[in-house]
């Protein structure tokens, strides 16, 4: 399964499996039914440098370069995916675009805190009217004196419920369209910034979803990210990274959920031999395998590509439509194989199927990502 990857890359794998199997594993199942966020384990994983995968070593982040970042969702990802997604959302589209375009003072600020996970973050994009076409936002930031006053109703943010630090996306000159758009930094607790009830999901349940509402909230001006008008600039770069991170979590879903049927047909009994030992099971194992390797390679394709500098924008937009697709399907044929139990609680490939179907709907869904891979081939070709 590794043999694409580097020595290095195998060692994160077997660390990063390690501590997932002894402290996550034995509470996915609970945190999936009660949808609750996991505290206890994400200070654990703060210290291990997993909310800040890819910063610097002088921000208190790990320093690893984005293969590991995605092997390192993955295996999250493999024994729970709603904690892939809280990781893969914090450090894809919060930290990195305030690596890549916050300054010297905003990094001191903010990224040591989301490093350790002594600070969440989240990515607030989606509105009510806006959710693929991110050009529609409604929400206004307007300047009054040295302070932006944001008014902005953001839906279905994922860490919402948790979130510190918030990357909010708001028109600053509401006449200049898709050039009048800017990120703002918001953080909990300052006043006007209000949180929603947590959305009662099919999947990812122990992810705090929720909406995030500024009402009439005052943020510094030094709180602006980049510069007045780079908002879908940045919302953008950040996306092609966070579509590698969702494609890895989809990656790991696949492969819990084929790990899981390969038990199950070992060990259930049919006409007197293991249905591991029937063609019609053995078959649909052969299929799941081979799309979970071929989704691999393209998830840590496109990784690579990340960090050689190299454009990454077409591959990561396969990696996700592709991992996505196949973790739907190899989720789906994991309940089939299980038959009547797949559909049952007590085991955990039904958690695999909810899990699996959103992740060809948020950071693109899948008909976003066939239109950004088609113009990109087109205009190469």
């Amino acid at each position: 399964m590794d043999t694409f990857i580097s020595e290095k890359h195998q060692t994160v794998r077997r660390t990063v499996r390690a501590f997932c199997e002894q402290n996550i594993a034995p509470i996915a199942k609970d945190i999936d039914q009660e949808a609750r966020f996991p505290w206890e384990i994400v200070e654990k994983m703060g210290k291990l440098g997993y909310f800040g995968i890819q910063v610097p070593e002088k921000l208190s982040g790990a320093g690893m370069d984005s293969v590991s970042s995605a092997v390192t969702i993955e295996e999250i990802s493999r024994v729970c995916a709603a904690l892939g997604l809280c990781v893969s959302v914090h450090n894809s589209v919060c930290v990195y675009p305030l690596m890549q375009f916050g300054n010297e003072d905003q990094h001191k600020k903010w990224i040591p805190p989301l490093a350790k996970a002594e600070k969440i973050g989240a990515f607030c994009l989606t509105e009510p009217n806006a959710g693929s076409d991110a050009s529609g936002i409604e929400a206004t930031a307007l300047k009054d004196g040295d302070h932006y006053v944001i008014n902005a109703n953001k839906v279905f943010v994922t860490n919402g419920g948790v979130a510190d630090i918030c990357l909010i996306f708001a028109r600053t000159d509401p006449d200049a369209g898709r050039k009048g758009i800017s990120v703002l930094v918001a953080e909990r607790g300052t006043p006007g910034f209000v949180t929603g009830e947590l959305e009662d999901l099919s999947g990812m349940r122990a992810n705090p979803v929720s909406s995030i509402r500024l009402n009439d909230c005052r943020v510094p001006v030094g709180n602006l990210l980049g510069r007045e008008g780079m908002g879908l600039e940045i919302g953008l770069k950040g996306l092609d990274t966070g579509r590698i991170g969702i494609a890895a979590q989809a990656l790991g879903i696949a492969q819990a959920a084929l790990e899981e049927a390969v038990r199950y047909a070992k060990q259930r009994f049919q006409f007197g031999t293991p249905i591991a030992s029937h063609q019609s099971i053995s078959f649909q194992i052969a299929d799941m395998a081979t799309k979970i390797d071929a989704a691999r390679l393209l998830v840590y394709r496109a990784a690579r590509l990340r960090d050689e500098s190299k454009p990454f924008s077409k591959a990561a937009a396969m990696a996700k439509l592709d991992a996505s697709e196949i973790s739907s399907e190899v989720a789906d044929a994991a309940v089939q194989i299980h038959g009547g139990y797949g559909y049952s609680k007590s085991y955990p490939v039904e958690r695999y199927y909810r899990d699996a179907r959103v992740t060809r709907i948020y950071e693109g869904t899948s008909e976003i990502h066939r239109m950004v891979i088609a113009r990109s081939v087109i205009e190469e070709t």
